[in-house]
């Protein structure tokens, strides 16, 4: 069956069941349906946050079809709740973006799946939509300043940040000019649109504490600077109140359910490649306070999400995970080996052992951080006895535990394994995690240790523009800020073709973004885009409704 029809195939049961599992009273409940709900901040307790154990799902440098950390991260949850510890799965929600696109739907897959499938891979409870509307509001605001003489602010159009945003994957938005029309059209000016999962908005709802935390971050929103070069907040349009409006009710995290019955969060959804990528801070806390165990994932591979989540998300939220979880493919290894996409389902040992560095990559940057690793081997059914002995027998060569993780093909029941490793190994960890950098290093530095210790790189080289836009953001204060490094997925390089290990290679800041609101500095290494584009052949084409409301094609 599919992942659709593996996902219709179970009957959900009613959220308040679900919510009674984590003793959460139905009076907590705000309903969307009968399987879905959202919860209330009041249930964040800090002391229970302190006291449970929080697990991290990366992975390897990932094919461009991903390698599961979802699926993973949904099994391993089933998992502990078969070994008797009450777990919850804390995830993203997922992007329209990725859905119509090339990578298909992010629920899980197999029987390792959250449901209601389609709605949480459509609309779902439309924090999406409220993130957008709020990241357009104050476009608008922008927009209007511009052309009004009332309370106008002496805006240069040049110098404005900020733009549109829309879920889906549009190339065609990514540069537009504004303004057109006559003198009613507003000003006319460059500008453009970014993927909702992209915004900062986005960021910053995902990196909030409370409400109150949500509109102070939004009032701190750059937006660029005066005629006299002064700059420009979000608070100077009065923005903040208005915009935390919108997003009223997609601060509360989504409670759903896995295929197997169990309770999972999914609130937020940042991509990992620009922004921090992993769910919000309040989901986290939240799934701390109401479970011993807690599994959550970071987008891409570990080069980008792991690093984030730790050095971003964790140090400002006072977070530490008690253990890593990296998963591997051997279809990923053999791609790293020099073996082509399209076979990747045959038997190659040579090209597995040759992609094996990738992997040894990645363990040996997690390791810098200070926690217990489990390497997570995602299988597929393609791969054979031979190969995973191979990958076996190498990452204990490294002496590192490893467990196949089956539960696309088994749920729950192909992820004891693993989450007996997982288990092990959180209540073996006694510190917290170290950080990469001080904050108190420059942001030259930050960058530096980032790029050496995680993505291997020799040097870190600055193009004439970003090194004026870094000398503008230092004097503006941000020097203490987190960095969020934006580069391609597909390498641990700045260069997609560079598969593998690369060694001795350079990552090239070719300009830096300042996300004052979120709370950290973005330099962009390469073309990485904020608006991505549809593939030539894209999902969307084989997605279909029949006149009584079935869907097919979604996966």
């Amino acid at each position: 069956m599919t992942d659709l029809e593996i996902a219709q195939s179970v009957t959900p049961k009613h959220i308040r069941d679900i919510a009674a599992q984590l003793d959460i009273p139905e009076s907590q409940l705000e309903y969307y349906g009968t399987d879905k709900a959202k919860l209330p901040l009041s249930l964040i307790d800090p002391k229970k946050v302190k006291a449970s154990y929080l697990v991290l799902v990366t992975a390897i440098t990932p094919t461009p079809a991903g390698e599961g950390k979802t699926t993973t991260s949904i099994g391993l949850g089933d998992g502990l709740n078969r070994l008797g510890k009450k777990a919850l799965t804390v995830i993203r929600e997922p992007s329209l973006g990725p859905v119509f696109g090339i990578k298909g739907g992010a629920a899980g897959g197999g029987w390792s799946q959250v449901i209601p499938m389609v709605d949480i891979n459509l609309h779902f409870t439309g924090d999406f939509n409220a993130i957008e509307k709020a990241n357009n509001l104050l476009a608008a605001l922008i927009d209007n300043n511009l052309h009004s003489k009332a309370g106008n602010l002496g805006i240069d159009p040049r110098t404005v940040l900020w733009k549109r945003c829309m879920d889906m994957n549009d190339r065609g938005l990514r540069n537009i000019i504004s303004g057109l029309g006559g003198k009613a059209g507003g000003l006319p000016r460059e500008t453009g649109f970014n993927i909702t999962a992209a915004s900062e908005i986005m960021a910053i709802l995902c990196l909030s504490e409370n409400f109150e935390d949500l509109k102070t971050r939004i009032g701190n929103i750059y937006i660029g600077d005066t005629w006299e070069g002064k700059p420009v907040f979000a608070r100077d349009l009065n923005a903040q109140g208005a915009m935390a409006v919108l997003l009223k009710d997609a601060v509360k995290p989504n409670l759903v359910q896995t295929l197997e019955g169990n309770p999972a969060l999914i609130h937020g959804g940042p991509f990992a490649n620009i922004a921090q990528g992993t769910n919000s801070v309040m989901a986290t806390k939240m799934g701390l306070s109401l479970a011993d165990y807690v599994v959550t994932e970071a987008g891409f591979g570990a080069d980008l999400g792991a690093e984030k989540f730790l050095n971003i998300k964790c140090r400002q939220a006072g977070l530490s995970p008690k253990a890593i979880v990296l998963v591997a493919t051997i279809r990923a290894l053999k791609y790293h080996g020099g073996k082509p996409l399209d076979q990747l389902k045959t038997e190659d040992t040579q090209a597995l052992k040759a992609g094996m560095p990738n992997l040894e990559r990645h363990i040996y940057s997690l390791k810098s951080f200070g926690l217990p690793i489990v390497v997570s081997l995602n299988r597929f059914e393609s791969d054979t006895e031979a190969e995973l002995q191979v990958l076996a027998d190498h990452c204990r060569k490294l002496h590192v535990p490893v467990a196949i993780s089956d539960g696309w093909a088994k749920g729950g029941e192909g992820c004891t394994d693993l989450a007996r490793e997982v288990v092990q190994a959180a209540e073996s960890c006694q510190g917290r995690f170290h950080p990469t950098y001080s904050l108190e290093d420059s942001i030259r530095t930050k960058m530096e240790k980032i790029c050496r210790t995680i993505y291997g790189a020799k040097h870190v080289l600055l193009s004439n523009k970003a090194s004026a836009q870094l000398k503008r953001f230092e004097s503006l204060g941000f020097s203490d800020l987190p960095v969020c490094m934006a580069k391609t997925q597909k390498s641990l390089s700045d260069d997609e073709k560079k598969l593998g290990r690369p060694e001795h290679f350079d990552i090239n800041i070719r300009e830096f973004e300042i996300a004052a609101g979120a709370g950290f500095v973005i330099p962009i290494a390469g073309n990485i885009l904020r608006m991505p584009g549809l593939p030539g052949k894209p999902a969307s084409e084989n997605i279909d409704i029949d006149a009584d409301g079935q869907i097919r094609g979604l996966f």
